[in-house]
């Protein structure tokens, strides 16, 4: 069977990490990447054994050997990148946010329908083995009616005042940066295990430092920064720097959330817990290859990430026998996976895509739009 062909637009943190996973699927081919500057782009096609660089997006797209578009890039590029690849009638795989809101969100999703190629918007968290089994559980009727679902999404990589990043800024990021960064992620694995949708949201959105120190040169997310006093620009923050939330959910569950990018000693720390009418399922990702189960009338047990163990419908995620670790990089792994078997199967969308679709970024996009009005307001907001 002849390869597919990918392109990765965006070489900053994100696009390697998929140019890695896709290389793991076996028969796809990873043949152009595209950056900002034609130097750069080069540099890092060449670190990444590409074949072939481009510094301005377009060309990738346009290359007629690319069949799917990758778009890594920052989220004021997606909706334009993302309109093109649609337009080329290829296979997207956005990062999240799809769009900087609903509106831009919703008619991406009514230009892939229309054009009929297959998308997808990488909210990973979902693809973990013991996300999976969460929602099987859940299905199932393990937990009972869920009641309560709460958690934190919590970093430190934002914490000091010299800390910067294109997302600090809302004209590249968008208006939500914690809650659009972070947050997006927690409230797709609350709707995605639970099943249940957010209906309403009352947020507090605070941002502890309204003047942060730009350095003159570029930094990386989550890189350290070794710059003298002079090498800084002081730049206004408008955007969040934590948020506090609570969620109505259907059928009258409850829930919160805590999100921070200033919490230090937290690198990546996503828990999510679900609390039923008979039972509890507790994850975070810092200990992603093991589920608490929480009982009333029995101990606690914790579940290791077997898939002699799992339910039949997390099983396919889990690719190594219990306790042979596997971590974020098979999150996406997993997540292509299924887009790629669609690419094959003729390039249709199937009438129920098991990944993360454009209907999946565009309800992230109206529950963050919700948070941002709601902070605003001061009340209750419906999704």
């Amino acid at each position: 069977m002849a390869s597919i062909k990918a392109g990765v637009i965006g070489l900053g943190f994100i696009g390697p990490a998929h140019v890695e996973a896709l290389r793991r699927l076996g028969d796809v081919e990873v043949i152009a990447v595209a950056g900002s500057r034609p130097g750069t782009a080069e540099a890092r096609a060449a670190e990444l054994s590409v074949p072939r660089a481009y510094g301005d997006w377009r060309d990738l797209v346009a290359d007629p050997d690319v069949q799917v578009v990758h778009n890594c890039t920052p989220n004021f590029l997606h909706y334009e990148i993302n309109v093109a690849a649609i337009d080329a009638g290829k296979t997207i795989v956005s990062e999240k946010p799809l769009a900087l809101d609903a509106p831009q969100a919703e008619k991406l999703l009514r230009a892939a329908k229309e054009a009929g190629v297959v998308h997808a918007v990488c909210f990973n968290n979902r693809m973990y083995p013991l996300t999976r089994e969460m929602k099987a559980r859940v299905v199932r009727g393990d937990v009972g009616e869920v009641r309560l679902v709460h958690g934190t999404y919590l970093q430190d990589w934002l914490l000091f005042d010299t800390d910067y990043n294109w997302r600090v800024d809302p004209a590249l990021g968008g208006p939500a940066r914690t809650v659009g960064d972070i947050g997006s992620h927690w409230c797709d694995l609350a709707q995605f295990v639970t099943g249940l949708k957010i209906t309403q949201v009352y947020a507090d959105l605070v941002t502890f430092l309204p003047v942060r120190r730009k350095p003159k040169a570029h930094v990386d997310a989550f890189a350290g920064v070794g710059f003298k006093p002079e090498d800084f620009d002081e730049v206004e923050v408008t955007t969040e720097d934590c948020g506090m939330i609570l969620f109505r959910f259907e059928k009258g569950a409850r829930g919160t959330c805590l999100l921070s990018q200033m919490c230090a000693g937290r690198k990546n720390h996503l828990t999510l817990e679900v609390n039923g009418a008979r039972g509890s399922l507790g994850w975070n990702t810092e200990r992603l290859n093991e589920l608490w189960l929480g009982h009333r009338d029995r101990p606690n047990e914790t579940l290791p990430k077997d898939p002699a163990l799992l339910h039949p419908a997390a099983r396919p995620y889990a690719h190594y026998p219990g306790w042979h670790n596997e971590g974020y990089p098979d999150s996406f792994k997993n997540l292509f996976q299924e887009v790629y078997a669609a690419v094959r199967d003729g390039g249709k969308m199937p009438d129920h895509p098991t990944w993360p679709t454009f209907e999946t970024g565009y309800q992230a996009n109206l529950v963050v739009d919700a948070i941002l009005q709601s902070a605003a307001e001061g009340r209750w907001v419906a999704v």
